[in-house]
């Protein structure tokens, strides 16, 4: 078997057919005219939920379409719900179409339309860990889906929304609903695919 090693990011030509070029994503070809996109999977840096309300990811490319957000034993410092936002050059606080509930311990629902609300109640001992994904539907329409853990409570949390942006998707926000309890524990990190 032989291995594929690519040592630039700066095609030199144009790529032939049956030939893979790499420029910040791969392609698989079959002629110059037909180019099948493979699959671009991005890790953000991880970033520790230790201080401040809010946590943002920005940079976020055009060809991203789906975002998952990864909770690592995150907690705040009091009993706001956590809740992401996401914005087109900016954070959209209105606009979202969105609800949590919890199976367990505190069962209850709960509605928002300033962000994905991803928890339906929250103490301050709580170490909250799981995925939420965003994914594009169309145009601007991007829709949130999660499960969330929250040790402290023995509880799972179940989340879904969504809402139109005015324009792509470029920037996640993690914040709490109030926007004024702080992170005091845990990792949070992204990743994006297109």
């Amino acid at each position: 078997m032989s291995t594929l090693a690519l040592t630039s990011n700066t095609l030199a030509v144009t790529a032939g057919a049956g030939q893979i070029e790499y420029n910040g994503q791969f392609f698989a070809t079959d002629s110059n005219a037909s180019r099948g996109q493979v699959e671009r999977i991005t890790q953000g840096t991880a970033v520790a939920s230790t201080s401040g309300t809010s946590i943002d990811f920005t940079g976020i490319p055009a060809w991203a379409k789906k975002i998952t957000v990864m909770f690592n034993g995150v907690s705040t410092s009091s009993t706001s719900n956590l809740q992401i936002q996401i914005g087109s050059g900016s954070i959209a606080t209105t606009g979202y179409v969105a609800q949590a509930t919890a199976a367990g311990t505190g069962v209850g629902t709960v509605n928002s339309t300033t962000g994905f609300i991803l928890t339906q109640s929250t103490a301050s001992t709580d170490a909250t860990s799981g995925n939420i994904q965003i994914v594009l539907q169309t145009g601007s329409s991007y829709i949130s889906t999660g499960i969330l853990n929250k040790a402290g409570a023995t509880a799972l949390c179940f989340n879904a929304g969504l809402i139109n942006l005015a324009g792509t998707l470029d920037r996640v926000r993690i914040t709490t609903v109030n926007g004024t309890d702080t992170f005091d524990a845990g990792s949070i990190n992204i990743m994006y695919e297109g």
